[in-house]
């Protein structure tokens, strides 16, 4: 399989005061297609950081990322959206849903978007994967925190992404709930073979994937 992310010697400095900080040192690692990645460590150990630099949401102080054969900062920003737009899809803790949208609007809004003619199907077809037919209708207000991780789950899948970046997905769940939404997620990353990083303070999520890549002030540790 040919490596779909490639990240090397990726650094983040940012000026703390007067004084240079260094964030992020020398961070390197490849994946193939498919595979799924947990970045792990205490808060404040670089992990959001890693995960927005590696989705072009920031740009590095050096090094490299590839995502497909493209390098991602020798793009503009316009075009590390563009990028991000035919390749990713992203999970958020906070489940980042549109209130004013019932759960099928919301994902359904990514394929209007790009302008997909089908989008209210595939959308349908989502929710159904996740179990949600029955709460189609409903707006996020009247969805449990489970039930709304679970519609942003099927948004994130529903343009079957190539890379799929999820921070902290079961941050605000309890256990019982947060281990459905680890079992969905991996399920969808199997049948659509998407690669999958996430950012975790979970041990559970983290062992489910097939590598860990722990963060201690910014260094990668083994």
């Amino acid at each position: 399989m040919a490596a779909i992310v490639q990240v090397a010697g990726l650094g983040k400095q940012v000026l703390s005061g007067d004084q240079p900080l260094t964030i992020l040192h020398d961070v390197s690692f490849t994946l193939e297609a498919g595979e799924s990645l947990a970045i792990i460590g205490a808060s404040g150990s670089g992990k959001s950081t890693l995960l927005g630099l590696l989705a072009g949401l920031d740009v590095p102080s050096s090094g490299a990322v590839t995502l497909q054969g493209t390098d991602m900062f020798a793009l503009d920003e316009d075009g590390r959206a563009r990028l991000r737009g035919e390749l990713v899809g992203f999970v958020f803790q906070s489940f980042q849903l549109l209130p004013a949208l019932t759960a099928l609007d919301n994902v359904m809004l990514p394929l209007e978007l790009i302008g997909a003619q089908d989008a209210r199907a595939r959308a349908t077809e989502a929710l159904a994967q996740v179990g949600l037919s029955a709460r189609a209708q409903h707006l996020p207000k009247h969805l449990s925190g489970g039930e709304q991780q679970r519609v942003a789950l099927a948004r994130a899948f529903v343009t079957r992404p190539k890379i799929l970046f999820a921070d902290e997905p079961t941050g605000n769940l309890d256990a019982a709930i947060g281990a459905q939404i680890i079992a969905l997620m991996l399920e969808l990353n199997r049948a659509q073979g998407t690669t999958l990083i996430l950012v975790t303070h979970d041990p559970a999520l983290a062992a489910c994937c097939q590598h860990q890549l722990r963060l201690e002030s910014g260094r990668v540790v083994i």
